[in-house]
């Protein structure tokens, strides 16, 4: 029996220290699954396949210079520890993650929208679709017409007809070799160019995390929209934020890259914000109001076209608003005062603007309209589309005859006034003005931009869109929740 005995306890299964492995899941886990899925790694996997996996710390000599002390494997700002395995290589630094107590982030974040309503034409003038005739056979005008050289292109068979200084050349349009759409390569242009602006003091490097917002209809679903973190951002003593947004190397990387490029200072109000006011004319409706008034005059015939000239010169800043609009306004007397009731089927609201608003108010965020146009169209718009504020010019109807007697009752609702109420609207509701937004296309908007947290240029005006904060040149006014760091998923909650 002893005999028995030994030979079966000899023969019992061991696990001698030869056997061992490094894991303690490998010699007690009581069923393992034969295969584990293609791309799976669970912390029991990260567990068993240490010995395949290094852990080191950034290289330090072997004897540090003086002062400097020796990495002991605790991690730190000087030794970030980096996980090194197949397939995966992540290094335990926090660039972008909170703060140290005590210290504070300067975090700058740059929202790329891609222009795909608006191509660029390249630069490469492609040859004429027919041979060039003889010099002074052919105007000018003729020779354009009939080739691929466009018209505002000078040509090229007369050089008596060739303008002494030629338009300057545009970028070449990048998109058109890399991608119509923000690529790889746009992205890595911009942070290169980021990263040409000096630091501020104390800092060393750049770093920068990206999120797409939006993805293009495509079955590679291309980025249309991407937000960019950098951590930090320019030193603003070097240039100020409002300097930067006007750089040329901004500008530039716009034009080759068709993109617009909306920057700000990554602050919690940016995600927050509690109050967004809208121009009406070109921004909320596609029109200009009073210029759908003046086209219903027959009488005399080239009034809509007068109408039309005074409203373009006011929106580019070149005439002062306020005596502008009475001048536009008594182009329109002895109009019946009806007509505002008439002109409600013919306004066209702008693309996105009812789902925007509906997102808005999903978010607890008060809206208001402020118009240079008619009180009795604003508020009904406002009415129609749940703004909760609206303000605009109260003209003067004569009580006898019904209409309108060329006046305007009170102030007239122009950049001044806009930003008055604005800063009148945010003090009643108890918002501070860097949880306002403002919304516009024209000069008479800039005010009340430059007074709010944000000021977003719409489609507008170029005087606007370089002093703008902000600005949107696609076609629905949705664009706007990008820049609150909104993306697709969560918008389409927000409109729901």
């Amino acid at each position: 029996m002893s005999d028995k005995s030994n030979t079966a306890r000899v023969q019992r299964p061991s696990l001698s220290s030869n056997m061992r492995s490094s894991s303690y899941l490998q010699e007690h886990q009581q069923y393992r699954a034969p295969n584990k899925p293609e791309g799976h790694y669970g912390i029991d996997t990260v567990v068993e396949d240490m010995n395949a996996t290094s852990i080191a710390a950034s290289p330090s000599p072997i004897h540090p210079p003086k002062g400097v002390a020796r990495f002991k494997g605790i991690p730190s700002p000087e030794h970030p520890p980096t996980i090194v395995e197949s397939g995966l290589s992540h290094e335990l630094s926090h660039p972008n993650c909170t703060p140290a107590p005590g210290t504070r982030s300067e975090k700058l974040v740059a929202t790329l929208y891609y222009k795909s309503t608006a191509p660029r034409i390249s630069n490469a003038i492609p040859s004429p679709q027919q041979a060039s005739s003889p010099v002074g056979s052919q105007s000018p005008k003729g020779r354009a017409s009939d080739s691929e050289i466009p018209a505002n292109m000078a040509p090229s068979s007369s050089l008596d007809t060739f303008p002494l200084e030629p338009p300057t050349a545009e970028p070449e349009p990048l998109d058109h070799l890399y991608g119509s759409y923000i690529s790889p390569m746009c992205i890595t242009s911009f942070l290169h160019l980021m990263s040409s602006f000096p630091l501020p003091p104390g800092s060393s490097d750049l770093n920068s995390a990206h999120r797409c917002l939006k993805l293009d209809q495509t079955p590679d679903h291309h980025p249309l929209v991407v937000e960019l973190t950098l951590s930090p951002g320019p030193s603003l003593d070097y240039l100020p934020l409002a300097d930067l947004r006007k750089h040329e190397l901004i500008y530039r990387f716009e034009r080759e890259w068709n993109v617009d490029v909306a920057l700000r200072t990554d602050t919690l109000f940016r995600r927050y914000p509690r109050l967004v006011v809208f121009d009406m004319d070109s921004t909320l409706i596609t029109q200009e109001v009073i210029d759908l008034l003046a086209a219903t005059i027959k009488d005399p015939p080239d009034l809509a076209a007068r109408v039309a000239d005074i409203t373009h010169r006011a929106m580019m800043g070149e005439l002062e608003f306020d005596s502008a609009f009475r001048e536009r306004v008594k182009l329109l007397t002895g109009l019946p005062g009806t007509l505002f009731n008439e002109l409600r089927p013919v306004l066209d609201v702008t693309n996105g603007v009812r789902p925007l608003l509906r997102a808005l108010k999903r978010l607890g965020v008060k809206t208001a309209v402020l118009s240079g146009g008619f009180l009795p169209l604003t508020s009904w718009l406002a009415g129609e589309l749940g703004i909760d504020y609206a303000h605009a010019n109260e003209v003067i109807i004569d009580e006898t005859t019904g209409r309108l007697t060329g006046e305007v009752k009170g102030r007239i609702v122009g950049a001044e006034r806009k930003r008055e109420l604005l800063i009148e609207i945010a003090g009643k509701e108890g918002i501070p003005l860097d949880q306002v937004v403002a919304v516009g296309d024209g000069a008479n908007d800039l005010l009340m931009m430059e007074a709010a947290g944000l000021g977003v240029a719409w489609n507008a005006k170029p005087r606007v869109q370089m002093e703008a904060s902000a600005r949107l040149n696609g076609d629905s006014l949705l664009d706007l929740l990008y820049l609150f760091g909104f993306n697709d998923e969560e918008i389409s909650q927000l409109i729901q």
